[in-house]
């Protein structure tokens, strides 16, 4: 360590240079110093004293220096992202990356700095947005697909503030004129949510619980999000029909289906889980609807017992929720590719129970509804290709007047062009919850293939892919038991085919030698 003097000279920490020589012109005493120091102090006391000093001076010059060294290294250096995600991120400089690597991507050409390439900005784009906005390689991958990178920001924002309040007008008790008059006399600020629906109410904000007023209590609306009246408006149940909603809790959508069918024929409000199901019984008892039967039945199992019976079929399958994460946060870090495919499994079992409950000869209906609350393609474009080749099933028009189409082309998957009939709902879109809509018609209640033969075969695969990860090992140890125990089996067929022969031409022999024996 070296320490700059003023005249310009260096002086080595660890020269053996004549110390006395080097502190008669010592400049760290000052005047006052010696004027003020005793004469009776010795020589060696007054060296040790400015020895003192000057340590003291240069390792407070030397600590400096170091500080500064330390600062031109973290302005100079390419590490850090890296430092960002061993440490606490500073969110004010990842979103100002986040502006600037997009206004790259949007004019590459120009923009574009050095010989990095578009994948480069990708992947720090990448980077970037899982540390902001906290989401995992899996699923933010599955949204990049998806979405424009201007729509993905917009979609990430809006996942992070909840969707406006709505309430559904319950028209078995109520109108909305009336009930929005009611609720504004008691301090709710509130507007018709749009000219799409005729029943739904939008709160900005209330003086009041919305759960706990008279008009709440006496069954005049229920807390229901715009999203959700969708699949049934979608399904359009008519008067004195037997419609099915397969998967029913909580309950808003069965109560919406019976309001359009003025409490007249059957609704069967069907919901596997019981603890789920008191709520589909609470809001059925609250609201006034008579005509629904409640079952906690495994939906899958539901054609065993009602085949081909019903006139119109709703299913809102359980699926990742990627479309509503602002609910559960969550999803964000939990849902990967197996998580993915169990779900897509069970929608494939689902949607095939529910169009062997329909009755293709019904003469008001025959329509399925198939629904999720989540943007993925897997869970949806996927799951009604799936079934166009599996039943005798066609696509039409939801009768919704707005939504984006829903694909028929998609990375590497080719699907039926019937499918731009499929309505798709985002947050950043519609400021309502992310939500697929589609509408099949069931045109023949005999099935194109024998039951159980090649859907069950798909299904197999689906769920061998969900399940590889987690008993590969176990898979391949019964492959090697299987083929131990075939080529045992074949072993004893062909010991015990040799046996039979042996035994065989034994007995042709006695019956030979009986025959050339003499009659006595």
């Amino acid at each position: 360590m070296t320490v700059i003097q003023e005249k310009g000279d260096k002086l080595n920490l660890f020269d053996d240079d004549n110390e006395e020589n080097l502190l008669q012109k010592d400049e760290y005493t000052s005047n006052e110093e010696e004027q003020s120091s005793h004469e009776d102090e010795l020589p060696i006391e007054k060296k040790s004293k400015k020895l003192i000093r000057k340590h003291k001076k240069i390792e407070k010059e030397s600590k400096e220096e170091f500080k500064t060294n330390v600062v031109v290294s973290k302005t100079e250096g390419d590490n850090d992202q890296n430092e960002e995600e061993t440490s606490a991120p500073d969110l004010q400089i990842i979103n100002d990356r986040i502006r600037e690597t997009v206004a790259i991507l949007q004019d590459f050409q120009h923009k574009r700095q050095g010989e990095k390439s578009r994948r480069d900005y990708i992947d720090v784009l990448k980077k970037d947005l899982k540390l902001y906005y906290g989401y995992n390689d899996f699923l933010l991958g599955k949204l990049m697909e998806i979405f424009t990178i201007q729509e993905l920001l917009e979609f990430l924002e809006a996942n992070e503030v909840p969707r406006p309040t709505t309430i559904r007008v319950n028209t078995l008790k109520a109108r909305r004129r009336d009930l929005a008059q009611s609720l504004t006399n008691r301090g709710v600020n509130l507007d018709p949510i749009g000219k799409w629906t005729k029943v739904g109410l939008i709160v900005y904000n209330s003086q009041v619980p919305l759960g706990a007023t008279p008009e709440y209590l006496a069954g005049h609306y229920i807390l229901q999000g715009a999203s959700s009246f969708l699949p049934v408006m979608a399904l359009a149940p008519q008067e004195n029909e037997k419609v099915l909603d397969l998967c029913a809790a909580p309950g808003g959508k069965t109560t919406y289906i019976s309001a359009l069918m003025k409490n007249t024929g059957t609704v069967v409000a069907n919901e596997i889980k019981k603890d789920r199901a008191k709520a589909v019984i609470g809001n059925v008892h609250r609201l006034g609807v008579n005509n629904c039967v409640i079952s906690c039945l495994d939906g899958r199992h539901f054609p065993k017992i009602f085949s081909n019976m019903f006139d119109r079929v709703l299913l809102d399958a359980p699926c990742s929720g990627t479309g509503v994460v602002y609910k559960d946060q969550s999803v964000k870090t939990s849902k990967d590719e197996n998580d993915l495919l169990l779900c897509t499994k069970l929608q494939k079992e689902l949607i095939l129970a529910a169009i062997d409950c329909l009755d293709a000869n019904s003469k008001t209906g025959g329509y399925l509804v198939y629904s999720t609350c989540s943007i993925m393609v897997e869970e949806n474009e996927c799951v009604i290709d799936y079934i166009l080749k599996k039943r005798h099933v066609k696509v039409v028009e939801t009768g919704l007047d707005f939504g984006v189409d829903g694909f028929t082309k998609f990375r590497q998957y080719r699907f039926h062009p019937s499918l731009k009939n499929c309505k798709r709902y985002y947050p950043q879109t519609h400021n309502m919850d992310g939500f697929f809509v589609c509408k099949l018609k069931k045109l023949s209640n005999e099935k194109p293939k024998p039951k159980g033969e090649d859907d069950s075969k798909e299904l197999r695969e689906d769920k061998g892919k969900a399940s590889k990860k987690k008993s590969g090992v176990k898979r391949k140890r019964s492959a090697m038991n299987s083929n131990k125990q075939e080529s045992n089996s074949e072993h004893t067929e062909k010991k015990s085919k040799i046996d039979e022969d042996l035994k065989a031409t034994k007995e042709k022999r006695k019956i030979k030698k009986k025959l050339k024996q003499p009659k006595e």
